[in-house]
């Protein structure tokens, strides 16, 4: 089974930025999209961002423009790197591999937190 371990998550302040890791315990880039998801307290968890096995990227509007995922195939990781954090920004964020809109391939992992304020 995969096993994913995101870390990177912490305290900053609005304007800022942080870049998450996801580092997945075997080589599945090739064969499966991953994604970045996020939950704040009382809320469900909403995927932000996509990247195919092909390179491509897709993201919601709540923050296209402002995160980017990313990949190095070699240490099997992928990040997103967040600029402009907003208040609304704070939540857990996990990766995964979406199946279908509301099913994913792995496990979740312990996910990391992502607060801001100033």
């Amino acid at each position: 089974q995969v096993q994913l371990v995101e870390s990177g998550g912490g305290l900053v302040q609005p304007g800022g930025s942080l870049r998450l890791s996801c580092a997945a315990s075997g080589s599945i880039f090739r064969f499966y999209a991953m994604g970045w998801y996020r939950q704040a307290p009382g809320k469900q968890r909403e995927l932000g961002a996509t990247l195919t096995p092909g390179g491509s990227a897709n993201y919601t509007d709540s923050v296209k423009g402002r995160f980017t995922i990313s990949r190095d195939r070699a240490k099997n990781t992928v990040y997103m790197q967040m600029n402009s954090l907003k208040p609304e920004d704070p939540a857990f964020y996990y990766c995964n591999a979406p199946k279908s809109v509301t099913s994913n391939w792995f496990s979740w992992g312990q996910g990391t937190q992502v607060t801001v304020s100033s």
